[in-house]
């Protein structure tokens, strides 16, 4: 494929995979092995590696990161990414990665949530090959390529590379566990359309210890995060939903009132299967004493 055709292409997949990532958060492997764009079906992920290279393309196209793997594949400072090379020679599989890093060609880093599914994040740049340590350095920014030494980034060019993490990897990656988490559906009222779900952190993000992990997180439909995000509903430190007084003071106002925020007061909060992904107590219980100081 000529290298104008590819570029159009990996445009095109990017172009549609941000609307599926928008819409759902998570794609399933079944899903990215038969992604539909521009008419055609186009393979995502490689059925047994972590790294696919398919045939008519240039260089790789998608890289799986996933925590249990036997690569060292980790955050760098919180501002790169660390991409192991691939057992054996240093070419093979290597080799298109290495091609991507040359002809600045973006790639797709799919970062594993659960078996079979993951948040995939796009655009991601392969700014270094680091031969001697076998290992490429991968940054979500172009601008990075300019970077004297990718390895160790100057103050100013690590604090804007860990702002777009935190926004392109972070942030999906977040709501893609919490998502996965809950089922899909809102911990509140139970809606279940994934358009309409949100990530709420329980700690705000902007804090010091706003950190995204799931136990920071609750699944809420828009309408339930943005009451929860501004102490129209709290949630207690043992999984109770409580409705502030200012929205029972106005339940004559809508239908919406009633059958979107009253009827929920009292019910237990629905919540991960798991203990470990369940809502942290101690963070509810901080948050809750500012919901009841605000209402």
């Amino acid at each position: 494929m000529e290298r104008g055709l590819e570029v159009e292409l990996r445009n095109m997949i990017f172009d549609h995979l941000a609307k599926q990532v928008a819409n759902k958060g998570t794609l399933t492997r079944s899903e990215l092995a038969a992604f539909p764009v521009g008419g055609r079906i186009q393979r995502l992920i490689d059925q047994n590696k972590g790294i696919w290279n398919p045939r008519d393309f240039a260089a790789t196209l998608s890289i799986m990161s996933k925590p249990d793997s036997p690569y060292d594949d980790a955050e760098l400072d919180d501002s790169t990414f660390i991409y192991a090379y691939r057992d054996g020679s240093t070419d093979s599989d290597n080799r298109k990665l290495r091609i991507a890093h040359e002809e600045h060609l973006p790639l797709i880093l799919l970062r594993w949530i659960e078996k079979g599914v993951y948040v995939p994040v796009f655009p991601v740049y392969v700014i270094h090959d680091d031969f001697e340590r076998r290992r490429f350095i991968l940054a979500l920014d172009e601008r990075l390529f300019d970077a004297e030494d990718p390895v160790h980034l100057k103050p100013i060019e690590r604090s804007y590379a860990q702002a777009i993490n935190r926004k392109r990897l972070h942030q999906p990656e977040f709501r893609g566990r919490i998502m996965t988490a809950y089922g899909n559906k809102c911990s509140v009222c139970k809606l279940g359309h994934r358009q309409l779900l949100d990530a709420a952190h329980i700690t705000p993000d902007g804090e010091e210890h706003g950190t995204p992990e799931v136990e920071n997180g609750l699944c809420l439909c828009k309408l339930h995060h943005s009451a929860y995000d501004t102490n129209l509903i709290g949630i207690s430190p043992d999984y109770q939903v409580v409705i502030s007084k200012t929205l029972f003071d106005s339940r004559d106002e809508s239908p919406v009132v009633e059958h979107g925020f009253l009827q929920f007061d009292g019910q237990s909060l629905a919540v991960p299967r798991s203990p470990r992904q369940r809502p942290s107590p101690e963070r509810l219980d901080e948050r809750f004493a500012a919901f009841k100081a605000a209402s």
